[in-house]
């Protein structure tokens, strides 16, 4: 398929695209005439590096855990260096923080809209006079 198609297909412009592809974080093969060629892989690929990014995860990092990412829950390094273990503990603690702010931000509008929606239905119930 060609860019437009992938980016029809996964929502990611195709100049993003071609900066996943700067960041060789995707890597499309190439028709005759030089057009870029992507495969049905290529759809889950871009998908998971948008959802990694989503998650506050910068494309260095994301460069290097991607090719670990073929299969569901199996991330493992070879011989991880501590340099590398310190950078993703770094970025666990990071989404981990994040997570937590997310969550109060959903618990807090999650009661806004609860105490909204009361008030809407005490406004909009008929009195009845007795």
């Amino acid at each position: 398929m060609r860019i437009g198609e992938l980016a029809e297909r996964t929502g990611i412009s195709r100049r993003l695209l071609r900066y996943y592809e700067e960041q060789q974080l995707i890597t499309p093969g190439r028709s005759f005439n030089g057009y870029r060629e992507y495969q049905e892989a290529h759809v889950g690929r871009v998908l998971q590096i948008k959802g990694l990014l989503d998650a506050g995860l910068p494309t260095r990092v994301i460069g290097q855990i991607l090719p670990c990412l073929d299969k569901p829950r199996s991330i493992y390094f070879d011989d991880p260096t501590p340099e590398m273990v310190a950078m993703l503990e770094r970025e666990h603690d990071h989404l981990t923080k994040r997570i937590d702010c997310l969550t109060r931000n959903r618990d807090s509008i999650a009661d806004y809209l609860e105490t909204v929606r009361g008030i809407r239905a005490v406004v909009e119930s008929p009195r009845r006079v007795g």
